[in-house]
């Protein structure tokens, strides 16, 4: 039993904060069970507060935060709370074989161990492949073939004995928590000739802002053209790559560049969905001056944060007036429509951002992205196989404007919007509306069942319009065809006027004769609430 696994060391007055990286704490564990270990316990693994004067000593401070994955506050602190969580994952998928299985080990020596746990009676396996170096790397080969590549002072958890499911110095550091990944670097570069360079940067994110010495110098997002649509729609992985590639003016001696990668969704569909990349993901990053010299950073010392909060960095250069156009955060009070419709707020005017109610999340945004304006004319033709790009309208329009707030998270008195916005935006335009549905439409074949219902306690008050044999149009501009069957208004009037909902079966002599062809007649109706 491991009572106490520290996950870092507490804070002393005037001396720095302790901290214990995630690779190293994780290595800790894994070896633990790669060893026959049965149960694990942090210290700490949520940080705390010493109130009054019950914090120890000499010299231990209130704050107990102890580098925990979950801080005194109790906020996620990444990437050690999602490195951990993605660790014991790893582990659960081996707990019938670890805990009911014997391990043999093999020694490939230069610190490299090879754990197998085996259940005897099922056949399955699980294996724990340490490399115990402290600076080497090792690549294994394994009996069966398969090859891995360990990094130094670390362990790869294989299920099945055939495939890596988790490596303890590999972050995964986003753990889709954040949109926002921060990446630093520090260079030196000497003379003139690096005041007129340029920078590189391969990116699989969809948005990438470059920083350099504090200023924003350029912002570059992955654009799709018709090529990479017909890819990306028939599952065919062609990813979401794209350079950036920005003039830069640099000073002799030592430079700072920040590259802040953000996405906008991580994929959750196709095949291999889960291998897609994102950032980074090895660059290159390149720095070439006005005679050609090149600087390649990719294999300098990175560091990075995940997210916006708490970001002393971020803090810090958003005092630049070139960052300050971009990265804002607006804060608003305001009182929630009256009644019981549904609302939305319109964030027409904002560049690109997320939002929230109340502290609860209403997602991202992003009207300042248009859509193409070159439609596929007004008309849809349903007939044959259906695919995302058939039927499309909105054209020319902002993607979404308009964003659903449901009333739960809705106070009867003050409410607070936040607004954090990449683009600069215009706050000004921002405003809260209520969805009030005043015609409702269907369009049912004939042998169907045709429902229309009112929202809020409405009722149906007038039927606009009703046609059964074959009409046109669409809702808001139907019109009657070449046959029409004489009773289709009335018979809607009767069952579905001064009703919150009706519900119609669609049989032919319903709605009284018609002059149609032998064809599958519809029953059209748009009705007013």
């Amino acid at each position: 039993m491991f009572t106490e696994n520290w996950t870092g060391w507490f804070k002393k007055w005037g001396q720095k904060d302790p901290h214990r990286p995630a690779e190293d704490l994780a290595y800790s564990v894994a070896r633990f069970f790669q060893a026959g270990g049965v149960l694990i316990n942090y210290y700490m693994y949520h940080g705390g507060t010493n109130f009054g004067r019950t914090s120890g000593g000499p010299f231990i401070t209130t704050s107990y935060d102890y580098d925990a994955p979950l801080d005194e506050f109790g906020n996620l602190i990444q990437p050690k709370y999602g490195h951990l969580k993605q660790l014991h994952a790893a582990i659960k998928v081996g707990e019938r074989v670890l805990t009911n299985g014997t391990a043999t080990t093999k020694v490939y020596g230069n610190g490299v161990e090879l754990t197998t746990y085996t259940n005897s009676i099922t056949g399955e396996s699980f294996c724990f492949l340490s490399n115990n170096n402290q600076i080497e790397e090792a690549t294994v080969v394994l009996e069966e073939g398969n090859i891995f590549v360990v990094p130094a002072w670390s362990v790869s958890i294989l299920g099945g004995c055939n495939k890596e499911i988790f490596n303890t110095a590999k972050k995964r550091v986003t753990s889709d928590v954040s949109d926002y990944l921060w990446y630093m670097a520090s260079f030196d570069v000497n003379g003139t000739s690096w005041k007129d360079a340029t920078l590189s940067v391969k990116s699989s994110g969809q948005v990438l802002y470059a920083y350099v010495n504090g200023h924003l110098i350029g912002i570059n997002k992955f654009t799709f053209n018709l090529f990479e649509l017909f890819f990306f729609f028939t599952g065919s992985q062609s990813g979401y790559a794209f350079q950036f590639k920005n003039p830069v003016s640099l000073m002799p001696g030592t430079n700072n560049l920040t590259l802040l990668s953000v996405t906008v969704g991580l994929q959750n569909y196709g095949p291999f969905f889960d291998k897609g990349p994102e950032g980074l993901n090895g660059g290159p990053v390149v720095l070439t001056d006005n005679k050609n010299v090149t600087i390649d950073l990719s294999s300098n010392t990175w560091k990075y944060k995940v997210s916006l909060k708490n970001y002393s960095f971020h803090q810090n250069f958003l005092n630049f007036s070139s960052a300050c156009l971009w990265l804002i955060w607006y804060k608003t009070e305001f009182k929630a429509p009256p009644g019981t419709d549904p609302v939305v707020v319109d964030l027409q005017g904002m560049g690109k951002g997320h939002a929230w109610i109340n502290g609860n999340s209403i997602g991202r945004f992003w009207p300042a992205r248009i859509t193409d304006s070159n439609g596929y004319g007004t008309e849809c033709d349903y007939r044959g196989k259906y695919n995302e790009r058939k039927c499309l309208s909105n054209c020319g329009n902002p993607s979404q404007r308009w964003y659903h707030v449901p009333r739960s998270f809705l106070n009867d008195d003050n409410n607070t919007l936040i607004l954090f916005e990449e683009m600069g935006g215009n706050p000004s335009q921002v405003s809260f509306q209520t969805i009030t549905v005043g015609s409702i439409c269907a369009n049912v074949s004939e042998g169907n069942t045709l429902e229309l219902s009112c929202q809020g306690g409405q009722t149906i008050s007038q039927i606009k319009f009703a046609s059964f044999g074959d009409p046109q149009g669409k809702c808001g501009s139907f019109q009657k065809g070449s046959c029409d069957a004489d009773l289709s208004i009335s018979y809607l009037e009767k069952e579905c006027v001064g009703r919150k909902r009706c519900s119609i079966d669609v049989p032919d002599a319903t709605f009284g004769s018609t002059e149609c062809a032998n064809f599958t007649k519809r029953l059209a109706v748009e009705a007013i609430c």
